[in-house]
């Protein structure tokens, strides 16, 4: 049993935890007021409806988040890949009913599990090109295009009883740092980003979003603390008359953890005004990961959240008022699950995904596909060099991994060589043709010895034509890989570029 402190601190914790089955110790914490959980791809399963289930039994309120965006991002499918546009295809394509019926099946697919709360839409504003984190899992690059879609995918996911959750405030679209791994700094002119970067966040305010997800990004101009710890930049939601969730994003992220730590980051976003902390997925500290590090992570969050409350460095109102908006939530949605939902059933995804396909050059009629897969590695945040997209792309034929980061001159010689000599049309997989210099010069050697080779970009639009005929699909998913291989095989046709910009 926890004492009185502890259980006001689990109301606003939301761990991650390990396995396809709810461990003790989550069991007797969600009994005792834990806000609820996570979902992480080592959760998904079979099982995950009972999973659920044995959640909300033990906390008919609880909380259970997921981060479903599609396109390059999924968890549910993060075995196979998603079979949902993801959003740089959508506002590429720039069809609001398609963002809203998007968000509708992102909703029922969530519901459908027993989770509640979708961790989307990404509202950042993608400005940065290399950004590693954000790239297609954004909207776009311009804020009136981010803000109609963040709009329209939330009317989709909350109109399904599940909560929308934009991130990640204030605007993670200006880095090409990973604040998984560090903690980024965005010197922009501030007016420049008020007006550009927080201009989706207020658009999704006004359209009443459940929940707004913070970003671990340093805006000198408003302090030295990252937006999860700066009452400033917290304090301009409330400015705006928002009075939903604030949740964090994951304190065990290396931009937390390694400077102030969990359990001071955990006192410190709550003094800030968040809401609900997410504490995140326990494999993010990599190999270091210990057998038992979600049970560690959640005491070392509500430690700190204790400590802070008993030397006052932390008011009990602020605890107190915190919980009572995740309660709100909670409350909301279970009403909500007791009214019959909309169906989606006009919802098709490949036919969103084949109007989004653009080529530049002629593209060959291929009988079989070759497949170089010279991806970027993953990332925590987004599986980056996934081998269902390969795969999906490749079918039957050869599939070659090639981590041109890394390998020499002459791996390089020898892959391509391998793959030319194969059955079928020689295809270039990769996702940063303008910002890797790696990847363009694969595909200019792959010219040079193949000019029927063609290149299949899954990453931002090309911005700088490649030597080769180029697929663009916007997103590293399942979905988008098998709609490349079909317009390759010749099953349909894809409409030309007409601008670099496309």
């Amino acid at each position: 049993m926890t004492d009185e402190l502890e259980r006001l601190a689990n109301g606003v914790l939301w761990p991650g935890f390990f396995g396809t089955e709810a461990p003790e110790w989550l069991r007797a914490e969600l009994r005792d007021g834990l806000a609820g959980v996570v979902y992480f791809g080592q959760n998904v399963g079979e099982g995950l409806p009972a999973l659920s289930a044995a959640i909300l039994d033990a906390n008919p309120d609880a909380l259970i988040g997921i981060d479903e965006e599609g396109g390059s991002v999924t968890r549910l499918e993060s075995a196979t890949g998603s079979t949902v546009p993801g959003a740089a295809q959508l506002g590429l394509l720039d069809d609001l009913v398609a963002s809203e019926k998007t968000g509708a099946e992102l909703a029922r697919r969530v519901r459908a599990v027993g989770a509640n709360v979708v961790l989307g839409p990404v509202a950042d504003v993608n400005t940065d090109p290399r950004n590693p984190v954000i790239g297609v899992r954004a909207f776009g690059d311009d804020e009136a295009l981010v803000s109609r879609h963040v709009v329209a995918t939330i009317d989709g996911i909350q109109d399904g009883a599940v909560a929308a959750c934009v991130k990640h405030f204030p605007g993670h679209g200006d880095t090409h740092m990973d604040s998984h791994h560090s903690l980024p700094e965005i010197a922009l002119d501030l007016e420049e980003f008020e007006r550009v970067h927080l201009e989706p966040f207020r658009a999704a305010v006004d359209a009443g979003v459940d929940a707004v997800m913070t970003a671990h990004i340093v805006v000198p101009a408003w302090g030295e603390q990252p937006a999860t710890l700066n009452p400033r930049v917290l304090g301009m939601l409330r400015d705006w008359g928002y009075d939903g969730v604030i949740i964090t994003d994951a304190l065990d992220m290396a931009a937390i953890r390694e400077t102030v730590g969990l359990g001071g980051g955990a006192a410190l976003a709550l003094a800030a005004g968040a809401d609900l902390l997410c504490i995140g997925n326990p494999t993010n500290p990599g190999d270091a990961a210990l057998p038992d590090q979600d049970e560690r992570d959640f005491r070392a969050a509500r430690d700190g959240i204790v400590a802070a409350l008993r030397d006052g460095s932390l008011s009990r109102e602020r605890v107190e008022e915190a919980a009572g908006r995740v309660a709100s939530l909670a409350a909301k949605l279970r009403a909500a699950a007791d009214h019959d939902q909309e169906s989606a059933d006009d919802f098709d995804a490949a036919e969103i995904v084949r109007r989004v396909l653009t080529a530049t050059g002629d593209l060959p009629v291929a009988s079989e596909l070759a497949v170089i897969d010279a991806r970027r590695r993953s990332t925590l945040a987004v599986d980056s060099a996934g081998s269902y997209v390969a795969n999906s792309l490749a079918g039957d034929g050869l599939r070659v991994r090639l981590d041109v980061a890394s390998a020499p001159l002459a791996e390089q010689d020898r892959v391509l060589e391998e793959v030319v000599a194969a059955p079928g049309t020689t295809v270039l997989l990769i996702d940063r043709p303008d910002t890797d210099a790696a990847q363009r010069a694969l595909v200019e050697k792959a010219a040079a010895r193949d000019p029927a080779a063609v290149v299949v970009n899954v990453g931002l639009p090309t911005a700088t034509p490649l030597p080769l005929p180029t697929v663009e699909v916007a997103a590293a998913s399942r979905l988008g890989a098998q709609t490349a291989r079909d317009a390759l095989l010749g099953r349909f046709a894809v409409q030309q570029r007409t601008s670099s910009t496309g």
